[in-house]
């Protein structure tokens, strides 16, 4: 396989802010303290950080093509996964008798418990899975019928899909297992892929600057005309 001077470094921060947009999920709801057509506008706070996680999976894809990316997209689940397999040992383990008199089990098990409580984890895990490929397909597939051009509108289209399978999923997972009340379905739905996506317009300038310089340095501009998009393969 071809080596590259920035795939892995793309890939390290990739993976760094899928975990913290996760710890963030399960930290707080932010309150926008505003309403859209009546509906809150109110979000999981990682959703500050995770659309710059579909950034960097179009970059990827749009340099590299879906195969590298697909290897990324596993990497994070692989991390992802890791992460929650730590937090629910840290979460077993006693605690100092100290620590409980100034924090205590409830505290954590308020805020990063649900890091490894089954409902997060699975909502996180599918949610990731299923909106990351979809957003990498999405952009594979317009980007050679377009020949390559309109960039904007690739890395808009593709996070529109994505954005829409990881949300709803997310959301819905999430409540099923207790995470969210159903209450807040609608409004964490509409508030976080209304956000996500905005996110991605407004960074559309800088994509484009990257993949621009990205695509001079590395010497590589992938169409997947021929590519095998299932997820499994190797």
């Amino acid at each position: 396989m071809k080596q590259y001077k920035y795939f892995d470094l793309i890939m390290v921060v990739f993976v760094t802010v899928l975990i913290l947009s996760n710890v963030a999920s399960s930290a707080k709801i932010i309150d926008l303290g505003f309403s859209l057509f009546r509906l809150p506008m109110a979000f999981d706070a990682g959703t500050i950080l995770f659309p710059v996680s579909y950034i960097f999976g179009d970059i990827l894809t749009e340099v590299y093509g879906y195969k590298r990316s697909r290897r990324v997209i596993w990497t994070g689940f692989a991390c992802l996964a890791l992460s929650a397999v730590i937090f629910g040992i840290v979460r077993a383990l006693p605690g100092e008798a100290t620590w409980q008199g100034y924090a205590g089990d409830d505290a954590y098990n308020a805020i990063l418990g649900g890091m490894s409580s089954g409902g997060i984890v699975l909502a996180s895990l599918t949610a990731y899975w299923a909106g990351e490929f979809t957003n990498s397909f999405t952009l594979a597939k317009m980007k050679v019928l377009t020949n390559g051009r309109w960039l904007w509108t690739r890395t808009i289209g593709s996070t529109l899909a994505g954005e829409l399978v990881d949300t709803v999923m997310f959301v819905a997972v999430a409540s099923a297992f207790g995470v969210f009340p159903w209450s807040l379905f609608l409004t964490l739905t509409v508030a976080n892929y209304l956000f996500k996506c905005s996110v991605e317009a407004l960074m559309t300038p800088v994509t484009y600057g990257v993949v621009g310089f990205l695509k001079r340095v590395e010497n590589e501009d992938y169409y997947d005309r021929e590519t095998n998009f299932n997820p499994f393969a190797v």
